[in-house]
Formats: structure tokens, sequence, C-alpha cells
């Protein structure tokens, strides 16, 4: 993996959180996480990441939610789903809104990383 890439993650699992910002900072990647997916976007103005690992279920707004809301607003981060709760219509949701990939927790660190490299694509 490039050390310039910065990712996102967002999950309401301070555990989650935890243990991938360790995994993600281990694998020479910027990390910086989020509590809640409104805490994510508020965090736009300031900086973009390169890819997003944002969890599916979360309170207040979703993960398909904040994605909806990339959308909408323009804005371009490829995205790699995470959840615990795998079902057939939202992986589907997801995908066809743009995600990259939608992964089931518990996470393979393999399959996470190899899906944010694919998803991140080379840095110019």
């Amino acid at each position: 993996m490039s050390p310039s890439l910065f990712i996102a993650v967002v999950d309401d699992e301070l555990s989650v959180r935890k243990a991938l910002g360790r995994l993600l900072t281990a694998s020479q990647m910027g990390v910086e996480t989020f509590a809640s997916g409104q805490e994510f976007l508020d965090s736009l103005s300031s900086r973009r990441p390169d890819c997003v690992v944002l969890d599916l279920h979360m309170p207040g707004l979703s993960g398909l939610d904040v994605q909806r809301e990339l959308t909408r607003t323009a804005v371009i981060v490829p995205i790699v789903i995470v959840t615990a709760h795998d079902d057939a219509e939202r992986r589907a949701e997801c995908l066809a809104a743009g995600a990259s990939a939608y992964l089931l927790k518990p996470l393979d660190e393999r399959t996470l990383l190899d899906a944010i490299g694919k998803a991140a694509g080379p840095k110019p």
C-alpha cells in the first residue's frame, strides 16, 4: 500500500474503530476515525480521504445514508461498506449506489486491505 493513502474509518463501535485504525496505521496508511456518519460528513470541509471504510448500521445516519449524502453533494470518495449483518437487498443497494466493496464483519485483514487498495487505486 502507498504510504500516502489517507483512510477514514466510520463506525459507531469504539473497539472496531481502534482495531481498524491500528491495522491501517501498521499498513502505512494515514487514518482518521469517526464515531458517526455526521461527524465524518462534517470533516469533509477540512480533508477528503482517499477511501472511506463505512459501517452500514449506525445510529443516526446509516452507512447508506452517508453514501447517499456524498452522492447528493457530488463528493467523490471511494467507499468500502462493512457490516455484521449481511442482507442481500442492502448489499445490492450499496453496490448500486457506488460502493467499491461490501464486506462482512468480522473482517479478514487481507480482504479489507485489498478492498481499500482497489477502491483507492494508485495515487497520481
